[in-house]
């Protein structure tokens, strides 16, 4: 029999980014332990600041019966003449039954002990306190707290539990806490429990109460309330999705306001007051016409009809936040950019102050410069290098280390540095993750690159590798970044030499140690059958440009319809020449051709050897065209024939066409 369950959880106000990070495992571990207890049925997960609710439409009042079937040891263990081993009477308490009440079967070919029983289901009513706390303490929000005398922990505490199967309370206590036929409503309608007669009861006390429960009509009021003041007020609205999320997690009954700020404000850089906005008040940024102006979307969780006091309370608070950036900014201009402390800012234990690492990010920038000549000027790159991390000296930056590099960019244009060398300090940072832009100049990108490359190599050079999880100082983004910037701007970089050669400035590092991390990164950045990345990777190609390159043309290859017969014949070209070493002579001589389908394959092979491919893909499809040409030879050509000079001959030509695949990619390595 079914019957509706609902289950409420009754906290005091939970944070909203905890709540929102846990968010995607909280649906899946309750319907986990449901499985466990078999009984799993669809439910809706709905909440608000002060409650996490679960409601099924339709529940199992009791568990199915089943069926528990044991099995023992094989016969021939289990008695000796006649007589029970301690196998056979060790198996008879585990079921708790006598020896008597055993039985046999069948299992993999030998007759075992064996017993079934028939397990009644029990009452869902006596299950659910099990259920529910085994749930609610599966829960991970990071940091947790405990209150009054309890040992229990939780991310706020729990002031009321509620569960109706039925309409009828389950009765249950945990964490200081009976369940009731009570709930809450919103604070401003009631500080006092509220009482209920069942589950179609609770919703309409809610709704009356003043709070909204499903989260998606929160969210749908809250777009629709910043819509009608675009309209209304002939603005645009910017709703960051992180911030939006954390509104609707935070409000009961939201109600989208515009607020106003002081226009003398908008002197300072849009980010700045967006970020004030964002960070310490959750506003919305406004905008008309493409420019930040002087207005703000509050979203209210207030009950009541007239909201001027919310909207002048909200302008009152962000006043003094505005009036500081201001005076961080005016401060720092007068200041100037300037690098004067950074001798004195430790970077890391063993590599010096933040001004030794501007100096190794300079050398490595200028030994860039000279392998990819940009047309931007070295004095500017070295320029950009040099401020790069002044704005960390900054009153502003103190307050808001998000917005570093992008102060130091908005310092330069005041200092009257040149527009290349302050867009690189701004994009220094860049990429900051796989969504993130990149570098918009090749000058930019050599800056980028440049710091990233100083973070590898000097914590490698002291042995802080990253383990595990553990990444302090994101040097896996950072290689991630390396990559991505190679691709965007063509940049010939090898693991190996270059930053070889690059890691002259520092202490011992352990070089294969590095190769192996960023090959690993490589592994994870590229989405493609793994063993594709294997195959390159084994060609023993170490030019990020060309690693990708040829990734992505055997990447189409393989994906294409008939690569597996194509697979076959070249896997054969693999084993035919495992045994040759390729770095030989390799010389082929057509005096020594005694049938038509060798005569025909080099020729064909010559043919495709001698031409220029614009691409790797087109380069490989060539080579992988040779496939008939190859099938024919394997079917009419003896390659192990007595003839010394002729078998060698044979080898040498078909040892040829594989290493000019192997200069790609080692066909032998993909598995479809």
């Amino acid at each position: 029999m079914l019957k509706p369950l609902l289950i409420e959880i009754g906290v005091e106000e939970l944070p909203a980014v905890p709540l929102l990070k846990e968010m995607q495992n909280i649906e899946k571990k309750y319907a986990d332990i449901l499985e466990k207890y078999s009984l799993l049925s669809e439910f809706e997960f709905y909440y608000t600041p002060r409650r996490l609710v679960m409601w099924h439409r339709e529940f199992k009042i009791r568990q199915d019966d089943s069926i528990e079937e044991f099995f023992g040891a094989p016969l021939a263990v289990a008695y000796k003449n006649g007589e029970p081993t301690k196998a056979a009477e060790g198996f008879a308490r585990k079921c708790g039954v006598t020896l008597e009440e055993l039985s046999t079967a069948d299992k993999g070919g030998k007759e075992v002990l064996y017993y079934k029983k028939d397990v009644a289901g029990k009452a869902s009513s006596e299950l659910l306190p099990e259920i529910i706390e085994s749930w609610i303490k599966s829960l991970d929000f990071g940091k947790s707290m405990r209150w009054g005398s309890l040992n229990e922990s939780f991310i706020r505490p729990i002031r009321w539990i509620n569960v109706l199967l039925d309409d009828a309370v389950v009765p249950m206590h945990m964490y200081g806490v009976d369940t009731s036929k009570t709930t809450r409503i919103h604070r401003i309608a009631s500080f006092n429990s509220v009482a209920i007669t069942g589950a179609k009861d609770y919703f309409e006390t809610l709704k009356k109460g003043g709070v909204t429960l499903f989260q998606q009509e929160r969210d749908a009021k809250i777009v629709a309330d910043i819509r009608a003041i675009e309209k209304e007020n002939d603005v645009n609205v910017e709703i960051d999705e992180e911030l939006f999320g954390e509104v609707v997690a935070i409000t009961e009954n939201p109600t989208a306001l515009l607020g106003s700020f002081d226009e003398a404000f908008l002197r300072l850089p849009p980010e700045v007051i967006i970020t004030s906005m964002k960070e310490h008040q959750r506003y919305f940024p406004v905008f008309k016409e493409g420019k930040l102006v002087n207005k703000f979307v509050v979203v209210s969780n207030a009950l009541t009809d007239d909201f001027s006091e919310v909207v002048s309370g909200n302008e009152r608070v962000l006043r003094p936040r505005l009036a500081d950036g201001l005076f961080f900014y005016d401060n720092d201009l007068k200041n100037g950019l300037s690098t004067k402390g950074l001798e004195k800012v430790a970077f890391f234990k063993g590599l010096g102050t933040v001004a030794d690492k501007i100096v190794r990010e300079e050398k490595i920038a200028n030994a860039l410069y000279s392998i990819y000549k940009p047309d931007e000027k070295l004095e500017d790159l070295n320029r950009a290098i040099t401020l790069a991390k002044a704005d960390l000296m900054s009153e502003m930056v103190y307050e808001f280390t998000e917005l570093q590099g992008l102060m130091g960019y908005y310092y330069a244009k005041e200092a009257g540095e040149n527009n290349a060398v302050a867009l690189a300090i701004k994009e220094q940072y860049l990429p900051e993750g796989e969504e993130s832009e990149l570098p918009s100049t090749p000058l930019s990108a050599i800056v980028a690159m440049s710091i990233k490359i100083d973070t590898l190599l000097g914590l490698f050079s002291v042995n802080e590798i990253p383990t595990g999880s553990r990444d302090p100082f994101a040097l896996r983004r950072a290689v991630n970044g390396i990559i991505r910037i190679v691709n965007e701007y063509n940049f010939e970089f090898d693991i190996v030499s270059t930053m070889k050669e690059l890691a002259n400035n520092y202490e011992t590092i352990d070089l294969v140690k590095l190769e192996n991390f960023i090959l690993e990164r490589i592994r994870r950045y590229y989405k493609v059958n793994p063993s594709i990345i294997e195959a390159v990777l084994a060609s023993g190609e170490r030019e990020l440009l060309a690693l990708g390159r040829k990734i992505e043309a055997l990447n189409s290859l393989v994906t294409s319809e008939g690569f597996d017969e194509v697979s076959s014949t070249f896997k054969r070209v693999a084993n035919i020449t495992k045994d040759i070493d390729l770095a030989g002579d390799l010389s082929v001589d057509e005096n020594l051709f005694e049938e038509d389908a060798e005569k025909t394959l080099y020729k064909q092979y010559k043919e495709v050897s001698a031409k220029t491919y614009e691409n790797y893909e087109e380069e490989l499809d060539a080579l992988l065209g040779l496939k008939p040409e190859l099938d024919a030879f394997f079917e009419n050509v003896m390659v192990n024939t007595e003839d010394e000079k002729v078998k060698n001959n044979r080898k040498a030509l078909v040892a040829s066409i594989y290493k000019s695949i192997l200069n790609i990619a080692d066909i032998k390595e993909v598995s479809i």
